[in-house]
């Protein structure tokens, strides 16, 4: 799903779902991003491969990896992590084939979607615009040294988890947060009184957000 603000946009934001979800979900966020608004901006929602989720019996549905545990932090898919940052690094390409440069490109995602824009966009050279990371936690944390690039520690990292998340405890977040910070990385972290949600004050902070790293 493709939604458009403006005639030949300069800047893109790549919004990756939740588990379950679709690439519809955050669509009706956009008609209220003032940021977006000030310019065109290409917003690309893409659609989660449908797989079975062990954590759910079994049940085939969108997820950009399996969750195979309850401890989600621990117990990673990781041959599914790897084929979801692939298809969005290719998404990516995409987009800079199209003329949009890497610093003006935002990869986002809530959840599942959120641990893959981190575990992908800590990890592009050259720096993507920003990384936005709602609701979720840092796959393979462990190994982040490894992994991250370190040209990315330019690259502004936008959290925010609701204090009453049942799903994805806010502890997660918090901790996700913390160790991006101290490895020297722009971390913005914000709470809200919510569960796995946005709220109204969320979508205004990322508008203010996104309009800071593209002002």
């Amino acid at each position: 799903m493709v939604v458009e603000t403006g005639a030949s946009p300069a800047h893109a934001v790549i919004w990756l779902h939740g588990l379950g979800a679709d690439g519809h979900d955050f669509e009706p966020i956009v008609p209220h991003l003032t940021a977006a608004a000030r310019r065109p901006v290409r917003f690309i929602f893409p659609h989660a491969p449908v797989r079975p989720v062990t954590i759910n019996g079994g049940m085939a549905m969108r997820a950009w990896y399996d969750i195979l545990g309850m401890q989600i932090d621990r117990d990673q898919d990781q041959a599914g992590i790897q084929a979801s940052v692939a298809a969005v690094n290719r998404l990516l390409e995409q987009q800079i084939a199209a003329g949009i440069r890497s610093d003006r490109i935002v990869l986002a995602g809530f959840s599942q979607g959120g641990a893959i824009a981190l575990r992908c966009g800590l990890a592009r050279v050259p720096a993507l615009a920003g990384v936005m990371a709602l609701s979720c936690y840092l796959l393979d944390g462990a190994r982040l040294a490894d992994w991250a690039a370190p040209e990315a520690r330019s690259t502004p990292v936008f959290m925010a988890h609701g204090d009453h998340d049942p799903i994805v405890p806010v502890a997660l977040g918090a901790a996700a947060a913390r160790q991006l910070d101290q490895a020297g990385y722009s971390v913005h972290w914000q709470t809200w009184p919510m569960p796995h949600s946005l709220c109204a004050e969320e979508i205004q902070a990322i508008d203010r957000w996104l309009q800071s790293i593209w002002a």
